[in-house]
């Protein structure tokens, strides 16, 4: 849809007239606006332009789920159509994550994760980022892992000729022996799935907010690991964290890597066969 068409939607779908409007990035070929309506409400928006994209009904539903069962800082949604998506602005100033930004978001995150959950995966199937994340509920973390987490996406992008047949051959090794290197956690854990520094929301020294989830209910430390990916988080939010929710012996010197075996499939499909070293090291480390 064009400028006028989005604003006549969004003037009827919130019965107020828009204001004012800035450009907002979001990403993945979709349209973001900063809207300030008529009767005083800061509002952000994503677009979807034409068929193509990811459905931001499901994003809209993700956010929903985390107001619905956590205390974490998310927006409010208006609006959520497979085209459309409107929550409330976040008011942040775009700092940077300081050391006491990364004690208040590990407080935050080990607060998300502390509830029971009563299966791994979820209840209807997400995405993280445009690409399809499946969840059938299970009983058990590695096979949900293995089958739905890392063969998925590894498939998925050997299907896209991203990933080469040698290194999805070390990956379903790696499968057959998962048992080896993870750990059932004690309960599944309620994840914001995305964790990163473009999905976080600073204002002073304090997260303001989270954006863009990948909802599911897994081993937190799926979650933890990702947040070192691209060094978003490191001593001083697992200092926070860990006060809360000690981790097990092992995560930092194995068990993160593998586990962001994951996104790093996820980014080879995204943005191309560079992220392919990234597996290839952990591999490697792993004597695969």
């Amino acid at each position: 849809m064009n400028n006028s068409q989005l604003k006549n939607r969004l003037e009827a779908a919130l019965g107020s007239p828009i204001a004012e409007t800035a450009s907002l990035p979001v990403g993945f070929g979709l349209n973001g606006l900063a809207v300030r309506l008529a009767d005083g409400r800061r509002l952000a928006v994503k677009a979807r332009g034409g068929e193509a994209g990811a459905n931001l009904e499901v994003e809209g539903y993700m956010l929903g789920e985390l107001t619905r069962l956590s205390a974490l800082p998310v927006p409010h949604v208006h609006v959520a159509t497979p085209s459309l998506l409107v929550m409330d602005f976040i008011d942040n100033d775009g700092g940077p994550i300081t050391d006491a930004v990364e004690r208040h978001a590990g407080e935050l995150i080990a607060a998300l994760h502390a509830t029971p959950r009563e299966d791994f995966g979820y209840a209807r199937d997400t995405l993280i980022g445009p690409l399809a994340q499946p969840n059938p509920p299970s009983p058990r973390w590695i096979p949900f892992f293995r089958d739905h987490r890392l063969m998925h996406m590894a498939k998925a992008a050997r299907t896209e000729g991203r990933l080469p047949p040698a290194f999805f051959g070390r990956l379903e090794r790696l499968a057959e022996r998962l048992d080896d290197y993870l750990i059932e956690p004690p309960f599944p854990s309620l994840l914001h799935g995305d964790l990163w520094t473009g999905n976080v929301l600073v204002k002073g020294s304090r997260i303001a907010g989270f954006v863009d989830p990948a909802i599911s209910c897994g081993h937190p430390e799926i979650e933890l690991a990702f947040t070192t990916m691209f060094g978003t988080f490191g001593k001083p939010f697992f200092e926070a964290y860990e006060s809360l929710s000690p981790l097990e012996p092992g995560f930092h010197q194995v068990r993160r890597g593998l586990y962001n075996l994951y996104p790093t499939l996820v980014h080879v499909r995204l943005f191309g066969t560079s992220y392919l070293a990234g597996i290839d090291d952990t591999l490697t480390a792993l004597g695969l």
